[in-house]
């Protein structure tokens, strides 16, 4: 569903649209001033705090894909078109905040908003795994974006492939509803995770500030600070 097309069918959902995942720079940037469902799918507990602050700061940068990232960015317009058509979700690209807490973001793969303005999700994924159950750590994206778009409920869907080479006719799918306490668990942490980020940009603006004046690469996140 694009932006033009979830303005007519939600407005207030469109005016919290931040950007377009068409746009890789602008969205890129958007997605760094916040925290994603890609961010909270680490959030476990208290102790993964640290870890989840090192991946937003960069610690882990150079990571730009594999050829299973890459398998499933081709496969997911085919998947999506499957979804649309069987199940009326459409494909969005849009980068969205939630209403209270602007650097609480998500880019779900599909939206749909019935008559009543309900909204339901889609979320994709490719694996080379036969699943028994949806993972935790996809099941915490779903949430993340259940609480940033203000859905009811998510369609997980998941090609399963063999040697890249998809297994099976169609896609398996399995809806997901909404879970207050699990997104009240997601929110605690991301407060953490925020507090943290910011406790580390002021120790790195006092160190640099106590040395002598050289070019530096700005700080990616540095508006997750209050």
């Amino acid at each position: 569903m694009s932006p033009e097309a979830i303005a007519q069918l939600a407005p207030e959902l469109a005016s919290r649209i931040v950007a377009d995942s068409r746009d890789r720079v602008g969205w890129m940037r958007a997605r760094s001033r916040g925290i994603t469902a890609t961010d909270v799918a680490q959030l476990t507990s208290h102790t993964s705090i640290a870890r989840a602050a090192d991946a937003k700061l960069g610690a882990g940068r150079g990571f730009s894909g594999n050829a299973y990232t890459d398998h499933g960015r081709r496969r997911e317009p085919e998947i999506a078109a499957w979804v649309a058509a069987t199940h009326g979700i459409h494909p969005s690209s849009a980068l969205f905040h939630a209403v209270v807490e602007k650097r609480h973001l998500a880019t779900p793969d599909g939206i749909a908003v019935d008559a009543a303005g309900r909204v339901s999700l889609a979320e994709i994924k490719t694996t080379n795994r036969t699943w028994r159950s949806i993972p935790r750590t996809y099941l915490r994206q779903v949430w993340w974006q259940q609480h940033v778009l203000g859905a009811e409920r998510t369609l997980v869907v998941w090609e399963e492939h063999d040697g890249f080479v998809p297994v099976g006719d169609e896609p398996r799918c399995a809806w997901v509803d909404r879970d207050e306490r699990e997104i009240g668990q997601l929110l605690r942490l991301a407060t953490e995770l925020i507090d943290e980020l910011y406790r580390r940009t002021v120790l790195r603006q006092a160190q640099d500030a106590s040395r002598p004046v050289r070019p530096r690469e700005p700080y990616r996140a540095l508006a997750l600070g209050d």
